[in-house]
């Protein structure tokens, strides 16, 4: 993806976070399902996985992402891509926790910041930096 359009992406999915509560409320009502996933670490195939075996986020598909994204894994962008444009399309169904790997210092030792800079040459600094406001 253009890094453009990336940082557009990112501008977006910051302005959405910043209207939320510190805690949200899911429901698990018996007519409503909801998909508790954690600690991706850039599998984008276990991402996937997941939707191949729950169904895409939708208006009836509610997931929970509980954070741990990044890092280890070799596409850890795509999996921010995409779960943050989920996050846009459905607001009321996909929920974003940030994980101990969703910060700077973590992002430099297990290979997140290394990741965007091989993927966004040019922009790659000003597109981490987005990426650490927006976590």
């Amino acid at each position: 993806l253009h890094a453009r359009y990336v940082l557009n992406l990112l501008h977006e999915t910051r302005k959405h976070l910043k209207q939320l509560p510190n805690i949200s409320h899911v429901s698990t009502c018996y007519s409503e399902e909801v998909t508790v996933c954690g600690d991706l670490h850039g599998q984008l195939d276990d991402l996937f996985l997941i939707f191949y075996k729950n169904g895409l986020p939708s208006p009836s598909k509610s997931y929970v992402f509980n954070g741990d994204f990044v890092d280890r894994g070799k596409q850890s962008l795509e999996i921010l891509i995409i779960l943050f444009t989920f996050l846009l399309i459905y607001p009321k169904e996909v929920y974003l926790n940030r994980g101990n790997h969703e910060d700077h210092m973590v992002n430099l030792r297990y290979g997140f910041t290394k990741e965007v800079m091989q993927k966004y040459k040019v922009h790659g600094k000003k597109i981490l930096r987005m990426f650490q406001n927006v976590f």
